[in-house]
């Protein structure tokens, strides 16, 4: 009798295993990456944010913004969670 309980679970732990190892770990990996590189934004890093508008910080503030240039005299504030990528980063200061 145990071991027909044990085969008939077998198959749910299969799949369970499975679907951690092919969507849950990589995704997992993937939001500690997005994390990762959002706290290394800094000023002169060209950005896109989640909108599909493209600019570059001029400012990092503490409460999770930054200022982005979209355009010559045009500064709007984002929300960091909203950067969607960076695409080009600028040198430390030495």
């Amino acid at each position: 009798m145990e071991g027909g309980a044990l085969a008939q679970f077998l198959p749910l732990i299969l799949i369970f295993a499975i679907m951690y190892f092919l969507l849950i770990r990589p995704q997992q990996k993937k939001v500690k990456q997005h994390q990762a590189m959002v706290e290394a934004v800094r000023r002169g890093d060209q950005i896109i944010t989640q909108g599909g508008l493209i600019g570059k910080v001029v400012k990092v503030k503490e409460d999770n913004e930054v200022e982005v240039e979209l355009a010559e005299n045009v500064k709007v504030r984002v929300v960091k969670s909203t950067i969607a990528n960076v695409v080009s980063k600028t040198e430390p200061a030495n």
